[in-house]
């Protein structure tokens, strides 16, 4: 058990959550055929949002991380209403654009310490080992210790807000919003001639993102004690975006599997560490030829489903019929 709840093994699941909901944050731009790789950008200003208001100003924790989210869907406001009469490829370049502005503004300003970034954020886990110890609990509680307690703690935070944002998705989905979002992804110019308000639409998908985006963005800052203008370059906003492409963009589930998938793939490769780029770069390869759709899709939901459905109605027995006497 020890072994299982090592630091290190916890961290990698904490940062497993986190990537989780960013795959749920681009999927939900994804869900309007908007292919946007500003979510990096917008995850950078939820992170300095809410370490510069618990820094700076002593807000709580559980204040500053909703504040970044909401900070971030702001600033999805700013390059949200010229971006959407964009499409495709030039949507990409602009918000891929935002966020290297976003970078180098942090780079240049005081208030982000610059290159150097910020440290000694607070971090959740020793909030939350403060305050066992404060319940009497500082030699640990039921055979845990106190380090092991407050990263479960942390764990449970994470996996109830991914459970909430997944259950959001889901209901969004299935409403007349979702298919709405549906409708512009099918066909923008019919969707709009159909009665569909499509620039209104567009505008709810990229705030949705960019809050999702800003919220994981704080949960990080909290959870690492350090943020830096490297850790929200070009290479994050794609890794974002490979969560949805790997998994599979057209269902909730596909982001979530892909970001378990690339944030373990590269700690399973450390042993390779001289051949981790080329070997993870080869897989995605592969997956590109054989598997575009991402590796789950809306067939492979309907075929398990179908699956599930077959074996249910086998496992039921038929009542045996009962003869009338006479």
């Amino acid at each position: 058990m020890d072994a299982l709840l090592n630091p290190y093994y916890l961290q990698i699941l904490m940062f497993i959550l986190i990537n989780a909901m960013l795959g749920i944050s681009i999927y939900l731009t994804l869900a309007t055929g908007q292919l946007s790789l500003g979510n990096a950008g917008f995850m950078s200003v939820g992170a300095y949002t809410s370490a510069l208001l618990t820094l700076k100003l002593g807000i709580p924790v559980y204040l500053a991380i909703p504040t970044g989210g909401l900070a971030a869907c702001l600033m999805a406001a700013v390059i949200g209403i010229p971006a959407t009469r964009l499409q495709g490829i030039y949507l990409a370049i602009a918000t891929l654009g935002f966020g290297e502005v976003v970078r180098v503004i942090i780079l240049n300003l005081k208030i982000t310490n610059g290159a150097l970034g910020l440290s000694g954020i607070p971090s959740l886990g020793v909030l939350i080992g403060k305050q066992f110890s404060a319940m009497g609990y500082s030699q640990g509680l039921a055979g845990f210790s106190l380090q092991q307690i407050s990263n479960l703690s942390v764990i449970a935070i994470l996996a109830a807000i991914l459970a909430f944002i997944v259950f959001f998705a889901v209901r969004l989905r299935n409403s007349r919003i979702g298919r709405a979002f549906a409708s512009i992804k099918a066909d923008e110019h019919a969707a709009e001639v159909s009665g569909v308000n499509t620039t209104r639409y567009k505008l709810l998908a990229f705030f949705l993102g960019a809050f999702v985006a800003g919220i994981a963005g704080g949960l990080a800052a909290h959870i690492t004690f350090y943020i830096g203008p490297k850790d929200f370059s070009y290479h994050r906003a794609v890794e974002i975006l490979l969560f949805a492409v790997f998994g599979g963009s057209n269902v909730v589930w596909g982001p979530l599997l892909g970001s378990v998938i690339l944030t373990t793939l590269p700690e399973l490769l450390r042993s390779a560490a001289d051949y981790r780029a080329m070997i993870y770069g080869g897989i995605l390869v592969i997956m590109m030829i054989f598997r575009p759709q991402g590796l789950i899709s809306e067939e492979t939901i309907r075929y398990w489903q179908s699956k599930l459905k077959t074996s249910s109605t086998a496992g039921e027995q038929p009542e045996p019929t009962r003869r009338s006497a006479g």
